[in-house]
């Protein structure tokens, strides 16, 4: 019985009486209940955790997603872009583009939203991102300063950070795959013009067709 339990963590004591009995093991259930107890082990450890989906709808109001995407200039140079959504308003802020986004540029890109984060009033408690080796150490510890807790995707699986998947494609539809980047400098100017039509004008079906914002952006320094 414990062994079933050890080697299977989420099962509770009546999945563990129904394996018992395919052994051929004839125990009670409420007796199951009572070992496991006894032993320091929750009975029922499925009704005590909390699945990816409960916690997305219960701290929705308090979650950001980040993540980068890349596009190609004109002279074939990578430029990384840098941003992030709140998950149930969708006001995206695109903290900046780089051709090499090394610790100093992440570091200050988690400063700069922290500060616009105080600006605007926003309160998070949470910000998912996926495990991307350009996330130095700092950038999550000048977060938690902050009083964010960073939560990890799992390796491979994109729909965890889905709203931030999802802005991604909509930003290479709509912006990237039809227009020409001469450089970082323009990429820059379009993405602060995208960033303000996102959230100013483009209605979100995701939100009733709302737009994030209903009055204009404060301006806010974008690192280069």
């Amino acid at each position: 019985m414990l062994r079933l339990v050890a080697e299977n963590p989420s099962w509770a004591y009546r999945r563990v009486h129904g394996e018992l009995l395919v052994l051929g093991v004839k125990v009670a259930a409420s007796t199951i209940w009572e070992i496991l107890h006894a032993q320091g082990i929750d009975p029922a450890p499925d009704r005590a955790t909390t699945t990816w989906a409960q916690f997305l709808r219960s701290q929705s109001e308090a979650i950001l997603a980040v993540d980068f995407l890349d596009t190609i200039s004109l002279t074939g140079t990578r430029l990384y872009i840098l941003a992030v959504i709140e998950r149930t308003g969708r006001r995206i802020r695109v903290l900046g583009a780089t051709a090499h986004p090394t610790v100093a540029w992440v570091t200050q890109a988690a400063r700069n939203l922290v500060m616009d984060l105080e600006d605007t009033g926003c309160r998070v408690k949470y910000l998912i991102r996926d495990r991307d080796g350009k996330y130095p150490a700092l950038f999550d510890a000048i977060l938690a300063d902050a009083g964010i807790t960073m939560v990890h995707t799992g390796l491979r699986t994109p729909r965890m950070n889905a709203i931030m998947e999802r802005w991604v494609r909509t930003c290479r539809r709509e912006l990237l795959d039809r227009t020409l980047i001469l450089n970082q400098r323009h990429l820059l100017h379009a993405l602060r013009e995208y960033e303000a039509f996102y959230n100013e004008h483009r209605p979100h079906q995701g939100i009733a067709n709302a737009r994030p914002l209903a009055g204009p952006l404060r301006s806010r320094p974008m690192i280069r």
